[in-house]
């Protein structure tokens, strides 16, 4: 049976998550951060780590943004094949939803309408909108929130079929340390492998949705998350890159099918307030 979904009920959704993500600290994150402040050795990372907690703790108390960039809006759209949308087009309910979420909750308009020629949208549209089919009859959305000092980082390579996995984890662990205290750290790396260039960055910017502290469920690539997280925090940067064995929180591994003459690596990192916030209609 067919299940209608009113466009209105898909804009309040977006809304709603796009001033909770930008102002609740999802727990998974914060979490990972309080387990980071137990075994930091540096004094002065230690000291970092709390003003982060004093900082969300404050966000979420006065409803106010748990960093100045409130971002770009990334909007993961799973689609029940059994629902149909009515009272409007899709891509107008996401970005009516985003406009109001910003403009109503006082959150900063980042979005520039040309890339060259800038002037700014003055409602922080349009999102970014990764629409996935899926069985059923609910509509899954997240809202991930990605600020530019952490965008900025982003790095593709088209690897050879014939690069061995060390050098793959090499050049992970470079994408962090050539980053250094841009992205914000602590920081969540997320890494796509496979498909196409396209497909691979998506799926490291998907990946930043794992749960921080979770592992892949094929052993395989839960190894290598452990181990790129232990080199990655033997770099020595730390918080906001003052000194430190806590440069990351997080690693988190997404492959994908690829073609033979190739393997795509795509490596996205989200910042110490690697925002996201989930609903279901």
């Amino acid at each position: 049976m067919i299940r209608d979904i009113q466009a209105k009920d898909l804009t309040d959704l977006i809304k709603h998550l796009c001033i909770q993500a930008n102002t609740i600290l999802p727990e998974d994150i914060r979490n990972a951060v309080n387990s980071a402040a137990q075994s930091e050795d540096s004094p002065v990372g230690c000291s970092i780590l709390q003003d982060l907690k004093e900082n969300w703790t404050f966000a979420e108390q006065k409803g106010l943004p748990i960093c100045q960039d409130t971002g770009m809006a990334v909007v993961f759209l799973d689609w029940g094949q059994d629902c149909h949308l009515v009272g409007g087009s899709l891509e107008d309910a996401v970005n009516a939803g985003v406009a109001q979420g910003y403009v109503e909750g006082f959150l900063r308009l980042s979005v520039v309408a040309d890339p060259i020629r800038r002037g700014n949208t003055g409602d922080n549209t349009p999102a970014i909108l990764h629409l996935k089919m899926v069985p059923g009859d609910q509509v899954s959305v997240t809202i991930a929130p990605k600020g530019f000092g952490s965008e900025n980082m982003t790095k593709l390579r088209m690897f050879k079929p014939s690069v061995s996995q060390g050098e793959i984890e090499d050049f992970i662990v470079s994408c962090v340390s050539e980053a250094g205290s841009n992205p914000c750290p602590p920081v969540v790396v997320g890494v796509g492998l496979g498909g196409t260039s396209e497909t691979a960055v998506e799926l490291a910017k998907r990946a930043l949705l794992r749960p921080a502290g979770t592992w892949s469920s094929d052993p395989f690539y839960a190894e290598m998350e452990q181990r790129l997280l232990e080199r990655v925090n033997r770099l020595g940067i730390g918080p906001q890159g003052l000194g430190g064995r806590t440069t990351a929180l997080s690693v988190a591994i997404l492959p994908y099918p690829t073609h033979i003459a190739g393997l795509p690596c795509a490596v996205n990192l989200g910042c110490h307030v690697t925002r996201h916030a989930q609903g279901v209609l």
